[in-house]
Formats: C-alpha cells, structure tokens, sequence
C-alpha cells in the first residue's frame, strides 16, 4: 500500500458520501434549519425566565 492508494481511497469514501448527500436532497437542510429554531424558542424562553426572576429578586439592572 502506497499514498496513491490511501489518497484514491479516500476520494472515493467522498464520491460515494456526496452521492448520499444528494440523495437526501433538502432533508438535511430541514432537519437542521428545525433544530436551530426550537434551540433559539428554548434559549429565549429560559432567558425570559431568567428576567423574571432578576426582577423578583430585585437584581437586575
């Protein structure tokens, strides 16, 4: 085994994941666009959260 083969190797790993890629088309895109979201719902729901209770203790400025 030389550096052709390892380097051929894996190009041909990416060539056969890209196809994958494609395949799925915009699920992906999807999936990821809907994660984000929900994390920036939840982060400004426990930042509200946290306002609300600065407030009740007196400690926000």
């Amino acid at each position: 085994m030389n550096w052709t083969d390892i380097f051929n190797g894996i190009g041909d790993f990416f060539q056969w994941s890209f196809k994958l890629i494609k395949g799925l088309g915009n699920g992906p895109n999807l999936f990821f666009w809907l994660l984000i979201a929900a994390l920036v719902l939840v982060w400004l729901r426990m930042q509200a959260n946290y306002n609300k209770e600065a407030e009740k203790n007196n400690t926000i400025k």
